[in-house]
């Protein structure tokens, strides 16, 4: 709106107007695309974490109850699972502002209860009909948090963001070559803006699950760790 008042007159010709209202279409159209395309993403790898989460969470209940028709000699592994997952709670969520979310299965030590079900006796039938389905099932569970670990190096390309954002920039620096300078116009296109801008910041923490705004809740891990141990 300010480089509208020191344009020469003839560079807001109708002319100017019509093949600058084109190349912003274009911008804006390229710009939309790909935003909705890392929206898209973002939503993706956040619902995946979700999901993996729900599964390890349902899985380890799924194996404390398992242990617990064990018999009383895989009291050690049912032990070794509650803190395991007392820890992964305390390491993924923290308290605010004491440390950052920490998803490295290395630091929770949960080859403990691997090597607990490993050093189960198995006596009678259902004990050996167990013991391999439970170090089965505790291995999934193994996998499955690596992969989380290994998904948060995932993330938006930077060169993609700041080429993203200068494409919006072009399209409302044309928007304000073009419009009258008044507060209608002036709120309007803020508000556009700020629509944009709130678009791409919810892209990148969605690429952020376990900090920030959009945080996946802990309330399954913690749901499942007061049934641990009955």
């Amino acid at each position: 709106m300010y480089l509208r008042n020191r344009l020469p007159g003839h560079h807001l010709s109708e002319d100017s107007r019509h093949l600058l209202q084109l190349g912003l279409g274009i911008i804006g159209t390229m710009a939309g695309l790909v935003l909705g395309l890392l929206v898209g993403s973002a939503t993706a790898n956040y619902n995946s974490q979700r999901s993996e989460l729900l599964d390890i969470t349902s899985k380890v209940v799924l194996l404390d109850r398992m242990l617990a028709h064990y018999g009383p000699e895989a009291g050690a592994a049912r032990g070794a699972i509650r803190v395991a997952v007392l820890q992964t709670l305390n390491k993924m969520w923290p308290e605010p502002g004491v440390s950052v979310p920490q998803l490295d299965p290395a630091a929770v030590r949960g080859e403990i209860v691997l090597d607990d079900l490993e050093n189960l006796p198995a006596t009678n039938d259902r004990q050996k009909m167990l013991k391999p389905q439970a170090i089965g099932l505790a291995l999934n569970i193994a996998q499955t948090r690596w992969l989380m670990f290994e998904q948060t190096g995932s993330s938006i390309s930077a060169a993609l963001l700041v080429l993203l954002i200068f494409w919006f920039t072009i399209t409302f620096i044309g928007f304000g070559i073009f419009s009258p300078l008044n507060a209608t116009v002036a709120v309007a296109l803020g508000l556009a803006a700020l629509a944009v801008s709130g678009a791409i910041f919810i892209t990148l923490e969605m690429y952020s699950p376990f900090q920030g705004l959009v945080q996946i809740p802990s309330t399954p891990l913690r749901q499942a760790l007061a049934h641990l141990g009955r």
